[in-house]
């Protein structure tokens, strides 16, 4: 049985994306693997606050059906060159069960395995369910600093704790607990003040993201606010110097109880869709590492929704900030030109092995952290959202507005994204791009013809 400290996978414990079935073999080699990650390894594996991505890797290659030989090989390339968790000698898991010293240990990685263990006594006696409820959706001021640190570092905090939720691990979720805790919330302050101004304004005009993607571009300070030199090129360049043009926008993507369903869906396709449509031909094509953690996160979303202890509004919530991220995001790499037809008429480079069998199949051997599986099995979650969306939407009489110009990405476009995540990856060069509006970003890659050039 898996508990707050116990990492324990059955065959039926495979996520909502399906692929291969799974053997006992397997759930038993991936629950050891990521028992031993669990127990030994700190979630930064330095100390400049980069991720440890086992946990991602391992139940995705689990979940799309890699077997126990994979998954094995993929965590020992891995495993190498994680930082061990070490508790400290002092007093921190009594000053932590204080709510008035809580907040001291806050943005402080080298407190990781007191929180880690803090998060495990919790759960333990709580139920991991009402932690979250008391911890992170309670709506008061630590619950909304906690949920701000969960949007932070590129939503990693956030990938996580979908993880856990997802595989229903609550070890897992412990973990993402204790990196919520590591991150600090400038991101949080940018969806708060996002929050707040999107009530003061009091907007019953909602957009979609793609229309407000085109009006992003067209604002020529916001979508340029963004410089190379940037160490943050949200915090320091969006939020410093176009935080009011920001804001503007943002307010006027809405959620409500009413439209949940729909806006998941949109949210899903559109970060899908500028993420893929984001290339600059006729450079190689490659993924933009920084929109391709948006796409990560978003397959938890559906997740986040089905779950019956978590409130309506604190859905609506959830959702509404990753919206704002969202966009935010795609203004801080200057927001390049999407171009719908580097998908529609993209070849794929192995005809042959161009389905999702083929696509998951080629990336159970794919050496690195797991970028590129976790992107792939995302991709096709949003192609199954869309296609239950749409077949809803018809039902009900709703084409136009409900399934048109929020949903880009459609068809066969969802496949050839598919593709395009692996044939980049395994494509000479890096295996991504950073920061694909500037011109800096694309320097290293090769010029190569398109269809539309032959």
């Amino acid at each position: 049985m898996a508990t707050s400290s116990k990492v324990h996978l059955t065959i039926n414990d495979t996520g909502i994306v399906k692929s291969k079935s799974q053997t006992p073999e397997s759930a038993a080699k991936t629950s050891e693997l990521l028992q031993e990650n669990h127990d030994n390894h700190h979630v930064f594996y330095n100390k400049d606050g980069y991720h440890n991505h086992i946990a991602h890797h391992l139940l995705t290659l689990y979940g799309l059906g890699a077997p126990a030989e994979v998954i094995e090989q993929r965590y020992k390339e891995n495993a190498n060159y994680q930082r061990p968790a070490v508790q400290s000698k002092e007093r921190v898991l009594e000053d932590m069960s204080n709510s008035e010293n809580f907040e001291k240990y806050l943005n402080k990685e080298k407190y990781y395995r007191d929180y880690l263990v803090f998060w495990q006594n919790e759960i333990e006696k709580k139920g991991w369910e009402n932690v979250l409820n008391e911890y992170v959706f309670a709506g008061d001021e630590r619950g909304d600093d906690l949920l701000g640190r969960l949007y932070g570092g590129f939503l990693h905090p956030l990938i996580h704790l979908g993880f856990g939720i997802e595989f229903h691990q609550p070890a897992i979720i412990a973990e993402a607990l204790a990196q919520i805790c590591l991150h600090d919330n400038w991101t949080g302050n940018f969806l708060r003040a996002a929050e707040k101004d999107s009530k003061s304004r009091n907007s019953t005009n909602s957009k979609t993201i793609p229309e407000l993607l085109d009006e992003i571009r067209a604002n020529k300070k916001l979508s340029t606010a963004a410089e190379w030199s940037d160490g943050n090129k949200v915090r320091d360049g969006i939020i410093a110097r176009a935080s009011d043009e920001m804001l503007k926008y943002t307010s006027q993507w809405t959620v409500t109880p009413e439209n949940l369903e729909q806006k998941t869906a949109e949210m899903i396709n559109s970060c899908i869709y500028y993420t893929a449509a984001a290339q600059h031909p006729p450079k190689q094509v490659k993924i933009d590492f920084y929109y391709m953690h948006c796409v990560n996160s978003s397959i938890f979303f559906p997740t986040f929704n089905a779950q019956p202890w978590l409130s309506t509004a604190n859905k609506v919530r959830l959702l509404q900030w990753k919206g704002y991220l969202d966009l935010a995001m795609y203004a801080s790499r200057r927001s390049p030109p999407l171009l719908l037809s580097e998908i529609t008429d993209y070849t794929p480079a192995k005809p042959k092995e161009a389905d999702w069998s083929g696509i998951f199949t080629r990336l159970w051997n794919f050496l690195d952290d797991g970028h590129a599986i976790k992107l792939a099995r995302a991709v096709r979650n949003g192609e199954l959202v869309g296609e239950a969306w749409e077949e809803k939407a018809r039902k009900v009489g709703k084409e136009n507005g409900a399934v048109g110009d929020g949903m880009k990405v459609k068809g066969k476009m969802w496949g050839k994204i598919g593709n395009m995540v692996i044939d980049s990856v395994e494509d000479t060069g890096a295996h991504w791009a950073r920061s694909v509006g500037f011109e800096e970003a694309w320097v290293e890659y090769e010029d190569r013809p398109r269809k539309s050039q032959l």
